[in-house]
């Protein structure tokens, strides 16, 4: 029982397939672990735009203004794209003197459009956080059950089995599972944690569309000058 029984001692001394589990559970934490923080700050600093965007709507600048600006921004909010897709398609409809059933129906689509390629990006790498939480366990749990069998093989020659020449082989392939699991909760927390925020950031979206599209319900009618001039919580 004086054997070493230390993480690393184990993980040193496993067979070649499970150091080979171990390995690839830690390269694929550490990846996971980047998208993590990549995804905090991501995320943090869409909510933040959308939110300097919907105060800048709602002060009550221009439409025209505000698409003008839209258009100049590198950086530009996601709500921001989003406005400046309905604007633009809202304007060149109403250029070819369109009904504003079909206005609406236009600056609707284009808006839906965007929306969904908005989405897509923020959501980007949210399912390798998702494979990771449930596929990294069995990952695991394949390498302890491959260093069990491997270390009872070679217990099969001793004449005397103690607990003492059991533990570290079973030591070592449960050092797999406890890698998976280390891979495994952090992924699934993030990935929950994400998606609400995700959700949050999709819903006020989706609400400033329709509030948007009242806004242009209601100058539909109206002048290209009048229209372009409606603006802010009118």
């Amino acid at each position: 029982m004086n054997q070493d029984l230390s993480i690393l001692h184990l993980i040193l001394n496993a067979s070649l397939v499970v150091q080979l589990v171990m390995a690839g559970l830690l390269l694929v934490s550490l990846a996971s672990w980047t998208v993590i923080f990549g995804k905090v700050f991501g995320l943090r600093k869409v909510r933040s735009r959308n939110d300097d965007f919907e105060r800048e709507f709602w002060s009550g600048r221009s439409l025209t203004e505000l698409n003008d600006s839209a258009g100049k921004k590198a950086d530009a909010a996601p709500m921001e794209r989003l406005f400046a897709s309905g604007m633009r398609e809202f304007m060149k409809l109403r250029e070819r003197r369109m009904d504003a059933t079909a206005q609406l129906d236009g600056a609707r689509r284009a808006m839906r459009a965007s929306f969904q390629r908005e989405l897509d990006v923020v959501e980007r790498h949210l399912n390798f956080l998702a494979s990771v939480g449930s596929v990294s366990p069995y990952v695991g749990l394949f390498g302890t059950v491959w260093g069990i069998m491997h270390a009872f093989v070679g217990l099969s020659n001793l004449q005397q089995v103690t607990l003492a020449t059991v533990a570290p082989g079973i030591a070592e392939a449960l050092v797999a599972t406890a890698i998976g699991l280390f891979a495994a909760i952090p992924a699934v927390i993030a990935y929950n944690r994400f998606s609400h925020d995700i959700d949050r950031i999709a819903t006020q979206m989706e609400t400033f569309m329709e509030e948007f599209t009242n806004i242009l319900q209601r100058n539909a009618g109206a002048s290209p000058a009048a229209a372009g001039g409606a603006g802010g919580p009118r």
